[in-house]
């Protein structure tokens, strides 16, 4: 191998995925990528600005027609679905239990304060971000009937599994379940996304949940809106639990309220 087509065919490797099925599947992008490399330094000789130097190439093959984004998927609807029902509420406090901090929070902090739990750690401070280290299956810290707003999205399915270090507990989602409706306010609003569909656990990375025993096991509360993100990565905002409960595969996006007596 020449010193020359070593660092091409290194980019190249990188970029399409070395031992992946669809191999050199990309061959008319490797051709567009070299034509492009010589047309481009030879703009650049004619502008008197610097060459691409060949040594410094990093072939990205892929994104020559590349959407502009993601706009699909469990997390994007997620997110996107929770903090705008959030962004309307604006309740006087909001509570977050084990999503993301650099997704559905981040969104949330730029138009309002969140308190974070978390049985894992966080060492970064962050502006409008209040931390408590502490297992959500049970919130002994928080009295009951006392958060108005409580969020917590992709999470309750890694409950008890130890991935995060927690401890084992095959019931650990439904803890957490019974944990946020205890601390719910009346007229208090539950917003979950969780991994649903035919019942069973991916030991240790997640649980995949019968929407309708979230709902059972909610029994306190009222279920004020149901979605859910098909395999496809599509959002049905009118979804059917009984339905989702029969898939292989969904991801359940709840809303939930607890009734004012």
């Amino acid at each position: 191998m020449t010193s020359r087509l070593r660092p091409f065919l290194l980019g190249v490797g990188i970029s399409i995925g070395i031992g992946r099925r669809r191999g050199l599947s990309s061959a008319s992008n490797v051709c567009r990528f070299i034509r492009e490399y010589r047309r481009y330094n030879a703009l650049a000789r004619a502008c008197g600005l610097p060459e691409a130097q060949w040594s410094a190439i990093s072939p990205i093959l892929s994104d020559f027609s590349a959407e502009a984004g993601s706009a699909s998927g469990d997390y994007f609807h997620a997110d996107l679905w929770a903090a705008r029902k959030i962004f309307l509420a604006q309740p006087t406090r909001h509570v977050d239990i084990g999503s993301r901090i650099d997704g559905f929070v981040a969104h949330l902090l730029t138009f309002r304060s969140v308190e974070v739990i978390d049985v894992r750690v966080l060492t970064a401070p962050v502006d409008g971000l209040a931390f408590l280290q502490d297992d959500a299956s049970a919130l002994v810290g928080i009295g009951d009937q006392s958060l108005p707003s409580i969020s917590s999205l992709h999470a309750i399915e890694h409950f008890g599994l130890g991935r995060y270090g927690d401890p084992l507990a095959p019931d650990g989602h439904l803890r957490a379940l019974r944990s946020m409706q205890r601390v719910l306010a009346p007229g208090g609003d539950l917003y979950l996304a969780v991994p649903s569909g035919r019942p069973r656990t991916h030991f240790n990375a997640q649980r995949i949940v019968d929407p309708l025993e979230v709902v059972t096991t909610l029994s306190e509360l009222v279920l004020v809106d149901f979605g859910a993100v098909a395999s496809s990565g599509a959002l049905d905002v009118d979804a059917d639990p009984g339905e989702v409960s029969r898939r292989d595969y969904a991801c359940s996006l709840f809303h939930f309220r607890r009734p004012v007596e």
